[in-house]
């Protein structure tokens, strides 16, 4: 028995409307009777000058209905409980099956209201006493057979056949055994409509039924709890076996199931207790499979806000930007894991740290309080893409997950990284686990890493470059996800700019839009005090400490933890500088570029900040003030590495990076970052041949030629 699919169980469908013939159609009345009316239609009618029409309800129409041919009027599809033919009429069996006697066995969703006087039921003998025998129809549903209906003793353990003779008030069934030979033997479940996950906090203390994907599968010292998601939410649903063993282990995640149970709550939070559960399989498993992807698809979509600044390069990237950010909730909605990688410097922390400030309270309100503990994680990367130690700590974390909870792979959503050839490799193993990727970033792309992404958006795919910072895109991204996150997160676009030195127009618009908060030289300490924390911090995300340099806690705390960092950066840049600018060494190209060389290996602290990076970048602007309306390359180089530096000077880095890995075959040279700004790594034997290499393709490149007015700008 099922509802009628036409008319969906009301038994009639509506054929046509016809105009109220009592109030003719206007949907109110003039006159009511003063008796029988009720206050709140005699204080309408003194405000209004009239009432709702009672019969049509206020709509000026009736419905005109018919009876539904599909099931008689009844509302139910009457299905043979053995072969499945439709009945005509109500009932169990069709005139083939009904040669036979139907026995039932009580599924474990079954109470005592599901006993049939009458019907024959298969139980098993749990207790004997003088009166007579105890028989279990289900571990929820016990009868006593009598023993004046024993023809003989039964053992304990015996599996019987029993007719229910009659069911007290108080849930007490008198059962009498009965011989049965050829027969129908069917599990009887718990007849109860389907129950939206939405809906079950208005059913607390009742049996609900419910279809829906299991997401996660948690074992605990007590029940097995079931993160189950139908079309409307996501609800936790425990099972009991024994203390610590799990329940149903024959269901796991992504598995499509019907259960029944009683509503409840725990910890404020609602909770179904498991009676039974079964997977769907076939039509009805992607009946409930199609009701979620098309519900979640729907709730999926992203929010649209206009731009924070005038920019038409990200204007050309919202199209992309919407899908990060519709993938981005998807997986939330869907209770899939997100990790989110970021560049450990003042740009990837914060447009990391913006998109993670729109989707915690998002993740919470879907999964409820501790869904952050099991269904988030925010790693730095030290370089600025994903290398493979990155993806042997991903995948490690989530096949570690998969096997302890169920859950399914993360989504990998890849911020200031993951746009170079150098990714590639981290992203094929990925690509095996099932991984999904998304990339956020502004490095020059290379087209090899696309097709092991989802979605990536990179200002050089709408003729941008670097200046368009990734704090700017995921601040924006952020306001997609979740619009109510901009107060918190605008300025974020603003420390990225300055952070990454952006000379963009957008840069000076985002700065512009915070500086009733900010000024120029508030962000400037902001950026040193994330990337002298990132320093120590090295592989932790560091939430707390971060959220209160980044002013997303406390401004008092805020502001006196930027200071003390501050000014423990600048000693430490001062103390670095003192040692390394006096073995600078300089050289005019013959393109009139001043080169600048430091050996920071052997003139330069290690293991302390600033690293290489950031003291190449230090000394270079010290050099850059020396050399005034100059083009300027600086070089820090190690024994297997060079960090690039430069202004006024057109390089393409990643295309140098190319040609010296041909040029020098045995260099071992690899790298990349941006068009002017980035890195090299090679082989510590080959360095005095790449470095000579590199310093001949430096002396070639073009240079600026409006670079002093601009300088002077």
């Amino acid at each position: 028995m099922k509802l009628c699919e036409r008319c969906q169980g009301k038994g009639y469908l509506q054929v046509g409307e016809q105009p109220c013939p009592n109030c003719k159609g206007t949907g109110k009345t003039d006159s009511i009777s003063l008796g029988e009316a009720r206050d709140s239609d005699i204080s309408e009618l003194i405000q209004a000058g009239s009432t709702r029409c009672a019969v049509c309800k206020g709509t000026g129409v009736i419905p005109q209905t018919e009876s539904c041919e599909a099931c008689g009027g009844l509302g139910r599809a009457f299905l043979c409980l053995v072969c499945g033919a439709k009945l005509s009429t109500k009932g169990e069996l069709c005139p083939k099956c009904s040669t036979k006697p139907l026995v039932r066995i009580l599924d474990q969703s079954c109470d005592s209201g599901d006993v049939e006087i009458g019907g024959i039921y298969q139980g098993k003998v749990s207790g004997l006493a003088n009166f007579g025998a105890f028989v279990d129809l289900s571990d929820r549903v016990r009868g006593l057979a009598h023993n004046k209906y024993l023809k003989s003793r039964p053992e304990m353990g015996d599996s019987i056949y029993v007719i229910v003779r009659s069911v007290a008030p108080n849930g007490n069934i008198e059962l009498e055994p009965v011989e049965v030979k050829e027969h129908h033997l069917i599990t009887q479940e718990k007849d109860l409509p389907v129950t939206r996950a939405v809906d079950l906090s208005k059913n607390i203390g009742k049996p609900v039924c419910m279809r829906g994907e299991v997401i996660q599968v948690k074992q605990t010292g007590g029940p097995t709890i079931f993160t189950v998601a139908d079309a409307s939410g996501v609800v936790s649903c425990a099972a009991f076996e024994k203390a610590g063993v799990r329940a149903y282990p024959a269901i796991d995640s992504e598995m499509m199931v019907q259960l029944v149970g009683e509503v409840s709550t725990r910890n404020n939070q609602v909770q179904v207790e498991i009676r039974s559960m079964k997977q769907l399989f076939g039509g009805d498993a992607t009946k409930v499979k199609d009701q979620i992807e098309r519900s979640i698809d729907g709730r999926a979509e992203p929010y649209d806000p206009p731009l924070l600044v005038e920019s038409d390069i990200i204007s050309r990237l919202r199209p992309k930007m919407k899908d990060v950010a519709k993938e981005i909730r998807r997986a939330i909605f869907k209770s899939r894991p997100i990790v989110l990688r970021h560049h450990a410097d003042a740009d990837g922390i914060s447009s990391a740290v913006a998109v993670e400030t729109a989707i915690l309270p998002l993740i919470r309100e879907v999964g409820g309080p501790d869904a952050e503990y099991y269904n988030y994680r925010r790693a730095p990367s030290k370089a600025p893409f994903y290398e493979l130690e990155d993806i042997t700590k991903d995948l490690t974390y989530a096949l570690e997950d998969q096997a302890r909870h169920g859950q399914k792979m993360p989504l990998i959503v890849l911020m200031d990284n993951g746009s170079t050839e150098e990714d590639v490799p981290a992203m094929k193993q990925a690509q095996i686990y099932g991984l999904d990727m998304l990339v956020v970033d502004h490095h020059h792309p290379d087209e090899a890493v696309d097709q092991y992404l989802i979605a990536h958006v990179n200002p050089a795919h709408a003729g941008g470059d670097f200046g368009i910072t990734t704090g700017m895109l995921g601040v924006e991204i952020a306001r997609m996800i979740d619009p109510n996150s901009e107060d918190k997160v605008k300025h974020l676009a603003a420390i990225s700019a300055v952070g990454d030195r952006s000379e963009a127009p957008e840069a000076g618009r985002y700065i512009e839009l915070v500086k009733d908060r900010f000024s120029l030289e508030d962000l400037k300490k902001i950026a040193l005090a994330v990337d002298y924390e990132a320093f120590w911090l090295r592989f932790n995300d560091g939430r707390g400490l971060m959220n209160d340099i980044l002013c997303l806690g406390r401004l008092d705390r805020h502001q006196r933890v930027v200071a003390l960092l501050c000014d423990q950066a600048n000693a430490a840049i001062e103390d670095q500088l003192r040692a390394s600018l006096g073995n600078v060494k300089s050289t005019k190209l013959p393109n009139g570029v001043i080169m600048n060389v430091l050996d920071v290996e052997n003139f330069a602290h290690k293991f302390t900040f600033p690293p290489p990076g950031k003291t190449s970048g230090e000394v270079h602007d010290r050099l850059c003030l020396k050399y005034d309306r100059k083009p300027v390359v600086t070089i820090g180089y190690g024994p297997d590495f060079a960090v690039l530096r430069s202004r006024g000077v057109l390089m393409n880095i990643p295309q140098m990076v190319r040609e010296l890995n041909v040029e020098i075959p045995s260099g071992g040279v690899n790298g990349g970052g941006h068009l002017v700004v980035g890195s090299i790594k090679f082989v510590s034997g080959m360095r005095k041949e790449v470095l000579a290499k590199l310093a001949e393709k430096i002396g070639a490149c073009a240079v600026e030629k409006d670079i002093a007015s601009r300088i002077a700008a």
